[in-house]
C-alpha cells in the first residue's frame, strides 16, 4: 500500500481544494469526476477499444524497437570500426523530435497502423541502442581476460561473461524505451486515429471535456506503470546473481 499513499493523498488534496471553491471544477475536473467519466467510458465498452487499440500499437512498436536496438547497440558496442561508422549518425537521428517524424511517416507508410507503429518503434529504439551500446563498451576487460585465461571458448565466453555484464544495463534500456514507447504513441495516435487514448485526448480538446482529457492522461499513466513493472518482473529472475546495493 505504501506506493498508493502519494496518489491518494494529492487526490484527496485536489477533491477538497475542487469542492471547497479553491480551484475551478470545470477546467480542473475533481477525481470524482474523473472516476464517473472512466466509469462511464467502460460501461459503454469506449475504454476496452481504446485501451487495446493503444497497447496494441505500443507492444508491436516496442518489439520491433527493442529488436533493432539491441542487435545495432550490440554490433556498434562490440566492433569499433561500426561504432566510429554509425554511431555519429545515429546520435543525429536520436536528436530529431518525434513530432518531425510524423509528416514523413505519413508519406511513406499512410495514416494506418504501419506509420504509427513505425514512430513508436523509432521512440523505442534510441534508448535501447544506446543502453546495449554503452553497455557492452565499457565491460571490465579483467573479466574477458579472465575467461580467455580459462580458455573459454567465443560461445562461453558472451554466455558466461559478456551477456551476465551487460544484461543489468538492458534491461534499463529497454524500461526506458517502453517508457518512451508509450510516449510516442501519442504523437502516433494525433496521425488520424479513430481509437486510442490518444484519439481520446484529442476528442477531449475538440468537445471541450477536460475530465474526458485527464481521464486518458490517467489510464495512460496506469498503463505505463502496470506495463513497466510486468518488465521488471520477468527481468528479475535473470538479475538474481547481482549483489548489489540495492539487492534485498
Amino acid at each position: 500500500m505504501v506506493p498508493l499513499l502519494l496518489p491518494l493523498a494529492l487526490a484527496l488534496i485536489w477533491e477538497g481544494a475542487v469542492n471547497g471553491g479553491f480551484a475551478e471544477g470545470r477546467l480542473m475536473p475533481a477525481p470524482s469526476t474523473i472516476l464517473a467519466t472512466l466509469g462511464e467510458l467502460a460501461r459503454s465498452g469506449e475504454l476496452e477499444v481504446h485501451v487495446l487499440a493503444t497497447t496494441s500499437r505500443v507492444a508491436v512498436g516496442f518489439l520491433l524497437g527493442s529488436i533493432a536496438g539491441v542487435l545495432v547497440g550490440a554490433i556498434t558496442g562490440h566492433f569499433a570500426l561500426s561504432r566510429r561508422v554509425l554511431d555519429p549518425t545515429l546520435q543525429a537521428l536520436r536528436a530529431i523530435p518525434s513530432i518531425a517524424w510524423v509528416p514523413l511517416f505519413i508519406l511513406w507508410l499512410g495514416i494506418f497502423e504501419a506509420s504509427k507503429i513505425a514512430l513508436i518503434a523509432v521512440g523505442v529504439f534510441f534508448p535501447v541502442y544506446l543502453g546495449v551500446m554503452g553497455a557492452i563498451a565499457s565491460v571490465d576487460r579483467k573479466l574477458v581476460e579472465v575467461g580467455r585465461i580459462f580458455r573459454l571458448n567465443s560461445l562461453q565466453l558472451v554466455s558466461r561473461i559478456l551477456l551476465p555484464a551487460v544484461l543489468p544495463a538492458t534491461v534499463v534500456s529497454l524500461r526506458g524505451g517502453l517508457g518512451l514507447g508509450w510516449m510516442f504513441v501519442v504523437a502516433a495516435e494525433f496521425m488520424g486515429a479513430a481509437e486510442g487514448l490518444g484519439y481520446l485526448l484529442i476528442d477531449g480538446q475538440q468537445t471541450g471535456r477536460p475530465d474526458l482529457i485527464i481521464a486518458a492522461i490517467v489510464v495512460f499513466a496506469l498503463l505505463g506503470k502496470a506495463s513497466d513493472a510486468l518488465l521488471a518482473t520477468v527481468a528479475r529472475p535473470f538479475l538474481r546473481w547481482q549483489d548489489s546495493y540495492q539487492t534485498n
